[in-house]
């Protein structure tokens, strides 16, 4: 007992300090899951990794749960290709295209365009070089747009390099997912979409589980199609 205590008392302090709420398992993230397309969401399912884990193996057992759990269609597994390697990337988004789950892609350009995984969408972060220009050439498949690092005192830079990203994915034909936890740029995201004539099922807004949960439940209320984040730690017990 006192093991386990320690271990969830670690994974909360790993919460804490990459300020965003995680989940320990992989059924408390099903679990998660489950409520937040009761209430009419979408789910983004991300991974933390756990010292000496077998990324691709649990990766796949949470894409079996989700199926199991008939959330398959609802949900979203990012895949961290840099960690996974394209061999494991493959892997994991073959099985979760056969169980109906989404993926879409994160890391390095040079990485992420070695996976052949057609169907796949792709993470952007607008703060790194050529992000827009990379939006205009993924533009027409399924984008989903991050801040990207930044540091104190550089908060205006991320949010234009974020605008100007946005400005691009919004005027393509693809179905761009907006991660925002502002809401002023929520709100851009919004005029953007309706500036370009966008119905709420061609695009959506992503957002981290814990945060702006008033802003995401009237979202959903007014039509808006929003995607929760939620973070799983690896090695949790499934």
């Amino acid at each position: 007992m006192l093991t386990r205590a320690r271990t969830e008392a670690g994974r909360a302090l790993r919460g804490l300090l990459l300020r965003r709420p995680v989940v320990g398992s992989a059924s408390s993230a099903v679990e998660v899951a489950r409520e937040l397309v009761a209430d009419g969401c979408r789910v983004a399912l991300e991974q933390l990794p756990a010292p000496g884990g077998d990324v691709a193996a649990e990766l796949v057992a949470l894409v079996g749960q989700l199926h199991v759990a008939g959330l398959a269609a609802d949900c979203e597994l990012t895949l961290p290709v840099t960690r996974l390697g394209v061999a494991g990337a493959l892997r994991v988004g073959r099985v979760a295209a056969d169980a109906g789950v989404g993926v879409v892609l994160e890391g390095p350009a040079r990485d992420v365009d070695s996976v052949d995984l057609p169907t796949a969408g792709v993470v952007v972060a607008a703060r790194e070089a050529g992000a827009e220009e990379r939006c205009r050439t993924l533009g027409r498949g399924h984008v989903r747009l991050v801040p990207g690092p930044s540091t104190s005192g550089h908060r205006a830079v991320v949010d234009l390099a974020f605008v100007r990203c946005l400005n691009v994915l919004m005027a393509e034909e693809g179905r761009p997912g907006i991660a925002v936890s502002d809401p002023r740029l929520i709100a851009i995201a919004g005029e953007r979409a309706a500036w370009n004539g966008r119905t709420p099922e061609s695009w959506e807004l992503v957002m981290p589980y814990g945060v702006l949960t008033q802003e995401r439940r009237r979202l959903v209320a007014a039509g808006d199609t929003v995607r929760v984040t939620v973070t799983q730690v690896g090695g949790g017990r499934s």
